[in-house]
């Protein structure tokens, strides 16, 4: 059979092009793997800076702030793990764990908060107090933006759902700087108040975050 110079220069390009090729799951891994690693450091350094403020001021309202931030600084570990492995079905089951994280967070915040309210305490170190607050909004805006871009971009729900989780925290945070301001100006209560409305806020997130998840397996 006579050699045809264009029949193998086809298969050569054809070739080269295959090798050239990235598959389009390990792109969407890596790039899923960059958003949780990012949103991870951002609301970790914030959850650290806002550890040290509770520790000086015992304020109910930031325990709560800080729970929540520090849970939802966790989930972006099986996020990542899922976005690792190019498992579909491992990110809706970080959704759930996404889900769960909140609800436990909620609990936990309320409890605090109906105790403080039985047992009043007083707060010290209002104004370290007020720029933690400045500190949660900052970090979970930060992170909600990472999220979301990533989770629009990739067609993640857990993501998604991370993302407005986080964002909803970042007003959330801002109460923080309402109990400084309140409790300053002589309602010391307002500290564990602010910390049941956080929780409030923190079990209508869980419940949008639920719909979000279970709503993709559905789909």
């Amino acid at each position: 059979m006579p050699f045809r110079s264009d029949e193998h220069a086809d298969h050569y390009h054809d070739h080269g092009h295959a090798h050239g090729r990235v598959d389009p799951s390990i792109v969407r891994s890596r790039a899923g793997v960059r958003a949780v690693g990012a949103s991870l450091g951002v609301l970790g350094l914030t959850a650290a800076l806002q550890a040290v403020v509770f520790v000086l001021s015992g304020s109910v309202a930031l325990l709560a702030d800080l729970i929540h931030n520090g849970g939802d600084a966790l989930t972006a570990i099986p996020l990542g793990i899922a976005f690792w492995l190019r498992s579909e079905r491992g990110e809706r089951w970080a959704g759930y764990a996404v889900v769960a994280t909140i609800f436990a967070s909620a609990s936990v915040a309320g409890f605090e908060a109906i105790d403080r309210l039985v047992h009043p305490q007083s707060l010290d170190h209002l104004v370290a107090l007020a720029a933690a607050g400045a500190v949660g909004f900052a970090g979970n805006e930060i992170a909600a933006r990472v999220r979301l871009r990533a989770g629009v971009r990739l067609n993640s729900p857990a993501l998604i759902a991370d993302g407005r989780h986080a964002r909803v925290d970042g007003y959330v945070s801002l109460g923080v700087v309402a109990a400084a301001g309140a409790v300053a100006v002589g309602i010391p209560r307002a500290d564990p108040i602010v910390g049941l409305l956080i929780t409030a806020v923190i079990l209508r997130v869980t419940w949008q975050a639920w719909r979000t998840v279970s709503g993709a397996q559905s789909g």
